[in-house]
């Protein structure tokens, strides 16, 4: 599987996190299920937009693009996405780009322009419009194009551009120069993976011009049918607070949310579910709200995982007749539903709950062991639930774990004392302070 990955100009945003987290659920289930992967997601590292940034900046492209690339890295770990197995960036790619170019110079598909630049001839690929289904005649109608007169036709793309003075360049048979943004994906994918490979994945944003543009490139050069399956995650939208209305996230309309702001907010796997607990297909609604639910819905299973003494070892078996493993793959084989495998994850909690009550201990060991492995496969509850829970208590108040600790402790002995003024007290105290507690027949543990 190759997915097309950043642009490190800036931080990650909520759209580049639903992607990272959308695809690494893709990797996870295949090889839960068995498959052997081959996970292939690009950087592109050099870029009109990188240039004008750095320029900005009176900055190194490298320095840059390293500076965001650690970013990147940095983001991905906190939100539980794995590596892929192989991560090529473009400028260490150059060889093979300028390979495609000339191969597809030889077949026919590229001419080069007066200024120097060579171009992709779009009326010489027949399947053109394939994968976007788009027409070439219906491409242009009704939409502001910018005329380059040199091009022959208006859809015609850059595979070359010749350097201008102060840009970073590359030598080629065409001059120095650098690589259009489409050309650089088709090197990369074909030279990971080959010449034919299973999936190609990106944001809805990238089917077309650039992955129709991949497909045109690609096929031409190879000659052969270049991907089986294109996965494509929806938009990001941001419910506006004051109308209730949605709108496209970005930055002009200043409604823009880096992965860091949002962490300020909340942790890092109440985002991975909140991303997770809508189709991917779907628009990912962005609002206070909607993260608000998410926390709380994790907070419960979370809370099901608390107090139980795992002892049951469980090993995810799509096949092997258990009715929560059946329905979880029910949910995920059906294009990746994963808000039908999260409604099992509750459903197990649910069970969990009223084994808890009940005492039946072996049982609640079980369950909690298989709520664990499923959350696993959707990179969830991997943490402790008491370390879950009690994340991010200690803010602004300033209380650290020992010293709510001690103050339960405190009211515990008020209690004994039957000094009940004292010990509601103490627990009006916390509450007041985001802590809540739970009494139960183990003792008090307590949650943020």
């Amino acid at each position: 599987m190759y997915v097309c990955g950043l642009t490190v100009y800036d931080y990650c945003h909520l759209g580049h996190a639903r992607f990272l987290v959308v695809f690494d659920l893709v990797v996870r289930y295949f090889r839960a299920i068995g498959y052997q992967v081959t996970y292939v997601r690009n950087i592109t590292d050099i870029d009109d937009k990188i240039i004008t940034r750095a320029q900005e900046n009176n900055e190194e492209i490298d320095a840059l693009t390293d500076r965001f690339i650690k970013a990147m890295h940095e983001d991905c770990q906190k939100l539980n996405v794995a590596a892929p197995d192989i991560e090529p960036r473009a400028t260490k790619s150059m060889d093979d780009i300028i390979k495609m170019i000339s191969g597809l110079e030889k077949k026919g598909y590229s001419y080069t322009a007066s200024s120097g630049d060579v171009y992709y001839e779009v009326n010489k690929f027949d399947d053109y419009g394939k994968l976007s289904g788009r027409k070439l005649e219906d491409q242009i109608q009704g939409k502001r194009v910018e005329v380059v007169r040199e091009k022959k036709s208006p859809e015609d793309f850059i595979l070359w551009k010749m350097a201008k003075p102060g840009e970073p360049n590359w030598d080629s048979p065409w001059g120095k120069g650098r690589p259009g943004w489409h050309i650089e994906c088709s090197a990369m994918s074909t030279s990971c993976l080959g010449e034919h490979f299973d999936i190609h994945g990106g944001g809805m944003d990238l089917k077309f011009p650039h992955h129709e543009n991949e497909i045109a490139q690609t096929e031409a050069y190879t000659g052969k049918i270049a991907v089986n399956y294109w996965i494509h995650n929806g938009f990001v939208n941001v419910i506006n607070d004051e109308t209730d209305e949605e709108e496209k996230m970005s930055k002009s309309l200043n409604n823009f949310f880096t992965v860091r702001d949002i962490l300020k907010l909340y942790q890092a796997e109440e985002i991975r579910f909140f991303i997770l607990n809508s189709h991917y297909r779907s628009p990912l609604n962005y609002s206070k709200d909607s993260l608000e639910n998410g926390k709380a819905a994790l907070t419960t299973l979370y809370t099901a995982l608390r107090d139980v003494n795992i002892n049951s070892d469980y090993r995810y078996l799509p096949d092997s007749g258990d009715e929560y493993d059946s329905r979880f793959r029910l949910a995920l084989d059906d294009d990746f539903n994963t808000v039908g495998a999260i409604a099992v994850l509750f459903d197990i909690a649910h069970k969990l709950n009223r084994s808890k009550q009940e005492a039946e201990l072996e049982t609640a060991s079980r369950l909690a062991a298989q709520l664990i492995g499923l959350g696993l496969i959707l990179g969830l509850l991997q943490t402790s639930a008491e370390t879950f829970l009690q994340q991010g208590v200690e803010s602004t108040d300033g209380l650290s774990a020992s010293e709510i600790d001690a103050l339960i402790q405190e009211r515990n002995q008020a209690r004994s004392d039957k000094n009940f003024e004292q010990a509601d007290k103490i627990r009006q105290q916390l509450d007041d302070l985001g802590v809540i507690l739970e009494d139960n027949p183990n003792g008090t543990s307590w949650r943020k």
